[in-house]
């Protein structure tokens, strides 16, 4: 008995020892949930959240919200939080220092408070998960137009809520976003309100085809480009012919696409191909306004570079004039000329390989 006692003594001491001797780092951890900061109402009423800005996972080093930084070509950037319509936005702004107002707190903010710029806006929507938002591929000011990018407001990084292709807020989602644009923007910045562009990438295309382009597309008159993602309208599109005449629309995809979005792109680009024809629109009108392309392959979802997904988005961004210009050549690098008209085009998919690690759709 004795002899046992000691042997059971001895294996749970050196189970402590092994437990003491591994680093803290090699023991399992829950994932930690996006944290939420307090705010300071700001003159305008709106919300400012102070602090540290939230993560998805595996996005290291963001910058905390409210902090200015220096864009790659040199502009500043400045991080904000606002509340609208009762939910956090967070956003960033790149733009060259005498562009920020006075009041935003930019050293060499030269405009005054909503005032028009001469230049207009690119507006991104990131993913699912929030990788672009931080990432912030659009931060170059590029064929007249200044970046910003918008962050889901929800602990997923979302938009639009819910999952897979069921956007459960989208519409509150879509309203906050034109809120940000048409009433909170210029009090940081000076820019042309007639002159704003959208890019959507994966979860973010689904926000801006199933929502915003619907509801507010003909507000806008400009164009959206829908990488890796699209949805059909879900809800109603408000001054039809106005909207489906004025906004150009590029669905950019790769051939191994997520299985999900493979038939939900096409259904899309017939959906807004239907409401072009309805408008009066003839095949040579469509092809003007409504293009696609998904020659890639190797990539996978939104891998435009055949190498993987942060890199394809960032090529699609460089391009962004070549594609969305008005007088753009589509040429996107190392793809060739992607303003191939919807019309009489039909996508050519693949299956795609395994679980794909920027997959947008298995997140919950």
């Amino acid at each position: 008995m004795s002899k046992m006692f000691q042997s059971w003594t001895g294996v749970l001491s050196f189970i402590l020892f092994l437990l003491l001797a591994l680093p803290a780092d090699a023991l399992p951890k829950k994932a930690k949930a996006a944290t939420k900061g307090t705010g300071a109402t700001t003159g305008t009423g709106a919300t400012t959240n102070t602090n540290t800005a939230a993560t998805a996972g595996g996005v290291a080093g963001a910058a905390a919200a409210g902090a200015i930084t220096q864009a790659t070509d040199g502009s500043t950037i400045l991080d904000k939080t606002v509340q609208i319509n009762g939910l956090p936005i967070r956003y960033k702004i790149s733009a060259p220092a005498d562009q920020f107002t006075t009041t935003s707190g930019v050293t060499g903010g030269a405009a005054a408070a909503n005032s028009t710029g001469a230049a207009g806006l690119n507006v991104l929507l990131h993913g699912d998960g929030g990788q672009s938002f931080f990432d912030f591929p659009n931060q170059a000011v590029q064929n007249n137009l200044m970046g910003v990018v918008v962050l889901a407001p929800n602990k997923n990084m979302f938009w639009g809520g819910g999952s897979g292709l069921q956007r459960t807020d989208g519409v509150a989602h879509a309203a906050a976003v034109n809120s940000l644009i048409q009433d909170q923007l210029s009090q940081d910045v000076a820019f042309d309100k007639t002159n704003v562009f959208f890019t959507g990438v994966s979860g973010g295309s689904l926000l801006l085809s199933g929502f915003f382009v619907p509801a507010f597309g003909a507000t806008y008159k400009t164009g959206v480009e829908l990488n890796c993602g699209g949805l059909t309208p879900q809800v109603p599109v408000v001054d039809a012919n106005t909207m489906i005449t004025s906004m150009k629309i590029h669905f950019q995809s790769t051939q191994d696409e997520l299985a999900l979005l493979q038939p939900a792109i096409p259904a899309a680009i017939t959906a807004y191909q239907k409401l072009a024809t309805t408008a009066g629109l003839d095949a040579a009108g469509i092809g003007a306004l409504q293009t696609a392309d998904n020659t890639p392959v190797g990539g996978g979802h939104c891998g435009f570079d055949q190498k993987g997904f942060v890199s394809g988005v960032q090529l699609m961004a460089t391009n962004y004039a070549n594609v969305m210009g008005a007088n753009g050549n589509g040429q996107v690098t190392g793809i060739g000329n992607v303003l191939t008209s919807t019309v009489g085009t039909t996508l050519k998919f693949v299956a795609a390989k395994g679980a794909q690690r920027r997959s947008p759709f298995d997140m919950v």
